[in-house]
């Protein structure tokens, strides 16, 4: 079976180390770096490491030569074909990194990510994976920055990491925007034809000869009618094989870009005169918010994906039955723009260990993990006794309930461990502290030893610690160490956790130690591991749709009740009736709270979660409920864009000459 084992090359001294990655039996392949105690930024920190060839990562992990596709020296597209070459050999490790309510800032669970993978093989010679989202270049060029990781936890090169990587978003880009040009132009196209026209446009003559093709043979059976000639057909029968009917008011399928563009909030499509009048109302979201990239995040094989996308609902018909590509006919479109993107994306820490990445939608208003076909693949490689570790985004209450109950049920594996990060820092901001905000200086309050604050923000722990143990998974949690927390404030909150049911609780220096700073949470991550485990979703799937945002609401957030408005309602009844009433549900809410309000720290009690809307990712497989004011619009979802920041940061990007030099866009120490 293959195997890789990190092997540690020497000791570890405060100004440099070296290491060396081999498999067995032992064929020492040397990394080395400087811990240059000087380094002030991530930048410097990533440009100091010279990563190994890809080939040789792949190879020492275990990957065939036609398993693999390179791109460049430092990353490479792994096949899915490795899955049945291994379909045999037994899963590992299955771990979860979440967090608590975190502030604007985030808490690092990319940074505990890395440093847990890196202590686990680097330093305990236990096989491990790390499993990470790719970034979108909205935040990348936004207030947050990247989300490589940080400090001595890094995945590397930066720049290929938070840059376009293997180009994955905008392929995605593309087959979203070309599912959105078929909606408009075939709306165009019946306004303006007659069935006749439509039809001899949709089943041309070719060559002398005229035919259906495979998925004008499934629409036909969609619509009861069972003839394969197409020159057999009624006049009522082509009317309803060439004919839509889209509702324009009902479409939901946005044009998407991976830029922040506060301009295209919201547009107008269809002013030149070549669109006869046809004017509606559109927007952009962002890239990574398209249902197609829920899809990548979900899918199971190629297949899987092609099926998931031709289900995508993007409008209803006047009759008010739903509307989707494969009722457009562009699935193969979608499905070839995809073929590459499916794959999952090899890089490595700043230790040399591997990580996949691959996929990235958000949580707040789409499930937030990384890649099913990437965990699969992952816990093949690491064998039975290694560990495969993945993120879910912002919060347990979010990014971790939908990893349990979305994530898990498509992929139909079972976590062995969550690891909860928390900061001294936003327990304080739960205790009552001051607000915190992205670029501004903390207050006093922050830097400054308090430990009423800890010991009242520590109800937030305590609450995630809750909703992890209503899944029935051990909890370990990470405390992310920042130079300010001072030693009697990281040993409450340790002690804390441990009072409230998480089976360790562990401070970790991983962001300016490396793995070496993590060791210790390793240790208990494999411990807990091992512990009896009780996993089960929080709901049944055949729950009425509002009964399981109920649940949700109330075990989850701590709500009374829920309150859907009659546009909800109204969405609900309608998917019910369309056959989609038994799907998961994945809510879209402010991350920044247990409640719909972002001001409510701590653990809000005794609110009314509105739901303003309800929408439904049929292709992904999951309803999506809008909670409060929470919207699905691109100008939510990110920062605009600091021009100033931007300037400063491609400075870094070119020499004195104007050459480019491969360096990065920075990456703070903690990313949500």
């Amino acid at each position: 079976m293959p195997c890789f084992l990190w092997c540690p090359h020497g000791g570890v001294a405060s100004i440099c180390c070296c290491f060396a990655l081999c498999r067995r039996p032992p064929k020492l392949r040397e990394i080395s770096w400087l811990l240059f105690v000087f380094f002030s930024s991530d930048i410097e920190i990533s440009r100091a490491q010279s990563p190994k060839a890809v080939d040789v990562l792949a190879k020492e992990i275990g990957l065939l030569t036609d398993e693999v596709e390179i791109y460049g020296q430092t990353k490479a597209k792994v096949r899915l074909s490795l899955l049945e070459r291994l379909k045999d050999q037994p899963d590992g490790k299955y771990v979860l990194v979440a967090g608590i309510t975190p502030t604007p800032l985030g808490e690092g669970k990319s940074t505990v990510t890395i440093g847990l993978v890196q202590a686990l093989t680097a330093h305990l010679n236990i096989n491990s994976f790390a499993c990470l989202r790719q970034p979108s270049q909205g935040p990348t060029f936004g207030v947050k920055g990247g989300a490589a990781g940080g400090g001595y936890a890094q995945v590397i090169p930066m720049e290929e990491f938070n840059l376009h990587l293997t180009g994955d978003i905008h392929a995605i880009t593309a087959a979203n925007n070309l599912l959105a040009a078929a909606i408009d132009a075939r709306i165009l196209h019946e306004n303006t034809q007659s069935d006749k026209a439509l039809y001899n446009r949709l089943v041309p003559v070719v060559n002398g000869v005229r035919g259906f093709s495979a998925i004008q043979f499934a629409r036909l059976r969609r619509l009861g009618i069972s003839k394969t000639d197409p020159g057999t057909l009624t006049e009522e029968e082509i009317n309803k094989f060439a004919r839509l009917d889209i509702d324009p008011s009902t479409i939901t399928w946005q044009r998407v870009v991976d830029t922040n563009d506060r301009f295209l909030r919201k547009i107008t499509v269809g002013q030149a005169n070549t669109e006869k009048g046809f004017v509606r109302q559109a927007q952009f979201d962002i890239a990574v918010a398209s249902e197609i990239m829920a899809i990548l995040a979900l899918t199971t094989s190629l297949q899987d994906m092609k099926e998931r996308l031709g289900k995508m609902v993007v409008a209803n018909d006047k009759k008010g039955e739903p509307v989707t590509a494969e009722d457009l006919g562009v699935t193969g479109a979608l499905a070839v723009l995809m073929k590459d993107a499916i794959k999952p994306t090899l890089m490595q820490t700043l230790e040399g260990t591997p990580v996949f990445v691959h996929a990235g939608p958000f949580a707040n208003i789409a499930h937030g993990n990384s890649s099913v076909l990437a965990d699969k693949i992952a816990l093949k490689l690491v064998g039975e006794k290694g560990f495969v570790v993945t993120e879910a985004g912002f919060g347990a209450d979010i990014g971790m309930e939908k990893f349990f109950n979305i994530k898990c049920r498509a992929s139909g594996l079972v976590p062995s461990v969550v690891v909860l990060v928390a900061t001294v820092r936003a327990l304080k901001m739960h205790g009552g502290g001051p607000n915190v905000t992205a670029g501004a200086p903390l207050k006093k309050e922050y830097t400054e030893e308090n430990l009423q604050l800890v010991a009242d923000g520590c109800c937030n722990l305590q609450k995630q610690i809750q909703i992890t143990q209503l899944f029935g998974v051990p909890v370990v949690v990470a405390l992310n160490v920042f130079k300010t927390d001072s030693p009697a404030e990281i040993d409450l909150v340790c002690k804390i956790a441990k009072r409230s049911g998480a089976f360790d609780a562990v401070p970790c220096d991983h962001w300016s130690a490396g793995g070496r700073g993590a060791v210790k949470l390793a240790q208990a991550v494999e411990r807990a591991a091992n512990q009896k485990n009780g996993f089960k979703y929080l709901y049944s799937l055949e729950l009425p749709v509002v009964e399981k945002i109920r649940i949700i609401a109330q075990k989850v957030y701590g709500a009374q009740d829920i309150e859907l408005s009659p546009t909800a309602q109204s969405q609900v009844d309608r998917y019910t009736r369309q056959g989609f009433g038994n799907l998961p549900i994945c809510m879209a809410k402010t991350h920044l709270s247990l409640s719909h309000q972002p001001e409510r720290k701590g653990v809000p009690t005794g609110f009314i979660l509105p739901i303003s809307d309800v929408r439904a990712s049929i292709g992904a497989g999951f309803i999506y409920p809008l909670v409060g004011t929470v919207s699905t619009e691109y100008s939510t979802q990110i920062t605009s864009l600091p021009l100033t920041q931007i300037v400063r940061e491609v400075h870094f990007l070119f020499d004195s000459k104007n050459n480019y030099s491969p360096n990065v866009i920075s990456s703070s120490q903690s990313t949500a």
